[in-house]
């Protein structure tokens, strides 16, 4: 049997700057990811099958037309696998979770089989930010987020909180909010540099649709982070602290406060 997690994904900064002709948008964005996530275990069978457990598993409708499932189809992984998916993060969370998922997939095939030469292409077809899950590291997207380039990771180990109201907030409808303003290029440097001058464009409309991110943010800033802002297109929240007592702090305040919202503790990688 082989493991692996699906290290959640956030986007320290996330600046739209133009809609395309083919609908998509030209965005530059901040990948990091941290050391917690879902989890993926595969043993051998006649036959690929996946099954889900977790608190956020029912998320999933369609299991045989999941993401991971695809992700299999992508990838010459022998005879077939039997996948058991723990799914711990919240669906359409803006932490690519579903994309997460087949990153390890990708890395679980490479290590029982290798990847194929063509393995970005075929994971740049899956999604957006399956390209960036598939390696897991601090990484800047181009484009649509498929296009990257490595960026010195001063923030590894940094103590990082994530926050959820247990709302989904599809993608789809937090772009269609955008205002179409392009606010400028995000800044160059190392990790922490890029992340704290940046921003997260999509923070305002996503709030406009979900308005208990501001309440998120309005906590976390209250416990004095080094930054607190949105990830992807929400509704999920981080905070990244000096220490892990902080962090702990934090999250104890939080859980005593605000008992309904989904919270995870961990660490950049």
């Amino acid at each position: 049997m082989l493991t692996e997690t699906a290290y959640a994904k956030i986007n320290l900064a996330l600046h739209v700057r133009r809609r395309r002709e083919d609908g998509y948008h030209e965005l530059e964005t901040l990948f990091a990811f941290v050391d917690q996530g879902d989890r993926l275990s595969v043993r051998s069978a006649s036959q690929d099958t996946l099954s889900t457990t977790g608190e956020f598993a029912s998320g999933i409708e369609d299991p045989f037309g999941n993401i991971v499932a695809k992700a299999l189809a992508a990838l010459p992984h022998g005879q077939g696998w039997a996948v058991d998916l723990e799914k711990q993060l919240p669906v359409a969370a803006g932490l690519g979770g579903g994309s997460a998922d087949a990153g390890a997939v990708f890395r679980l095939v490479e290590q029982a089989h290798g990847l194929p030469e063509d393995w970005m292409a075929r994971a740049s077809r899956l999604g957006a930010d399956v390209p960036a899950c598939v390696r897991s590291q601090a990484c800047i997207g181009t484009g649509t987020g498929t296009d990257l380039t490595d960026v010195d990771n001063d923030l590894a180990g940094t103590p990082v909180l994530l926050v959820n109201p247990r709302l989904p907030l599809p993608t789809g409808p937090v772009f269609k909010a955008w205002d179409g303003i392009d606010r400028g290029a995000m800044p160059v440097g190392p990790l922490r540099t890029v992340a704290l001058d940046g921003r997260n464009d999509l923070e305002a409309p996503a709030i406009s649709l979900c308005p208990q991110i501001a309440d998120i943010l309005h906590v976390l800033r209250e416990g004095d982070p080094i930054l607190a802002r949105m990830s992807g297109s929400g509704a999920t929240c981080f905070a990244l602290y000096e220490s892990a007592s902080d962090r702990n702090e934090a999250a104890a305040k939080l859980a005593r406060d605000h008992g309904g919202w989904w919270l995870m503790a961990g660490a950049l990688r």
